[in-house]
């Protein structure tokens, strides 16, 4: 392996892991949600709140750490960002009630979502193309490791310290990201390429972006499809668990099992992009999943609604998700290079809002059983469809008339 490769690899790894770091604290104590309700004397419904002023804060604050990146360089947005969530760790661990429990997860989302903004920006300071697909799907790799073990390792966490110790293990996690971003990676943004950029620059930016139809309607079509998974994840534990049986562990392991099919086929991306091309790899993976999500709530509407049933279309349909993301990312941000970091951010903020009204939405319906989340699933993925044949439809009535001039 030559150096070029072993840094392209080296540094999916450190992104990845960076990247990471927020999701983990979502996913490394969704096992805990029913005993965190328990020991707090809290309702499900407020337990669930403390995942929703996670996403609340991880989505609004990457409207921040964009544009502080593209003026201050990439790292030291990072540096400020995992601080902070670490300290909202150490508070979260040390919550006597829900009420204080939510305040801090609100912080720990406003410290994660440096981690999920910059890391983009990166690639997009790197690579273009079908080359930074490969490393956006190299980057999820390492990303898709977190819904793998991190319920695993929180269910090992929670068995011997209980779920305040789910807390101090996403601390020492921030703290290992700290020691990787200042001994392993370099600054990508170098100070002549920040001169332009200042608060009035991001204002124009955001302006730029929001009027870009092409980049508004990937980030919505990426937005959805994340929101399926979502919506899966803040309901998953009540309905596994407390309706399917489970125990924790055995949630752990199924819930990591979509994640392996996510991850897997996310690595064809950047071979399929090559042959077929971005674009045409998008739209045959977004069908694909639209329609597998859209017959396991037919399916399970029918009355097949046992675990096994919903385990594999969920599998099937979340493993064409993986070809999804990455490509609606890389298109998305491709004619946006001078402004990389605030269009990530916009594009992040987008995803988790739209993932967060999916998820309020879901939960007014939630009734323990497994139909309305499958239900919540694939609304989503229809909807991302819909966009996609619509905007379809209007490009090639604008290449119409275009050739026609």
């Amino acid at each position: 392996m030559n150096t070029m490769t072993t840094s392209f690899f080296r540094t999916a790894l450190i992104l990845g892991l960076l990247s990471a770091i927020g999701p983990f604290a979502i996913d490394m104590y969704l096992p805990a949600l029913p005993s965190i309700g328990k020991d707090l004397s809290a309702e499900n419904n407020v337990v669930q709140m403390s995942l929703l002023a996670f996403f609340i804060s991880f989505a609004i604050f990457q409207l921040i750490y964009g544009p502080l990146s593209d003026m201050w360089g990439r790292k030291a947005p990072l540096y400020m960002g995992i601080g902070l969530f670490a300290l909202a760790s150490v508070g979260c661990a040390l919550s006597n009630d829900i009420e204080t429990l939510i305040a801090f997860r609100f912080l720990q989302g406003i410290g994660g979502a440096a981690g999920m903004v910059i890391p983009r920006a990166i690639v997009r300071d790197m690579h273009t193309g079908v080359q930074a697909a490969r490393l956006m799907s190299l980057l999820m790799l390492v990303f898709s490791i977190s819904p793998i073990l991190a319920p695993l390792t929180g269910s090992a966490v929670i068995s011997f310290y209980g779920w305040r110790g789910v807390f101090w293990a996403v601390t020492i996690a921030a703290f290992i990201g700290l020691i990787l971003l200042s001994t392993q990676l370099k600054e990508t943004r170098p100070k002549a390429a920040r001169v332009e950029s200042s608060l009035g620059s991001a204002m124009a930016a955001y302006r730029l972006l929001l009027s870009d139809r092409n980049f508004l309607t990937l980030t919505f079509i990426g937005g959805l499809g994340i929101s399926s998974f979502l919506v899966y994840l803040a309901n998953s534990p009540f309905v596994l668990i407390d309706h399917y049986g489970l125990t924790p562990t055995q949630y752990s392991i199924a819930f990591s099992i979509n994640a392996v099919s996510f991850f897997t086929v996310s690595q064809l991306t950047g071979w399929l992009g090559d042959r077929f091309g971005l674009v045409r790899v998008m739209r045959m993976a977004l069908t694909a999943f639209s329609f597998t999500m859209a017959a396991m709530v037919v399916v399970m509407a029918l009355g097949f609604n046992q675990l096994p049933v919903l385990a594999t279309f969920l599998f099937i349909g979340y493993g064409f998700l993986g070809l999804v993301i990455p490509t609606t990312a890389v298109l998305a941000l491709e004619d946006h290079g001078e402004i990389a970091g605030t269009a990530s951010a916009l594009m992040g903020t987008l995803h988790f809002v739209t993932a967060a009204v999916a998820m309020v939405i879901a939960g007014l319906f939630f009734d323990g059983t497994a139909l309305p989340m499958a239900a919540g699933i694939g609304l989503c993925a229809v909807a991302a469809f819909i966009l996609t044949q619509v905007t379809i439809a209007r490009r090639r009535v604008a290449e119409a008339e275009a050739a026609a001039e």
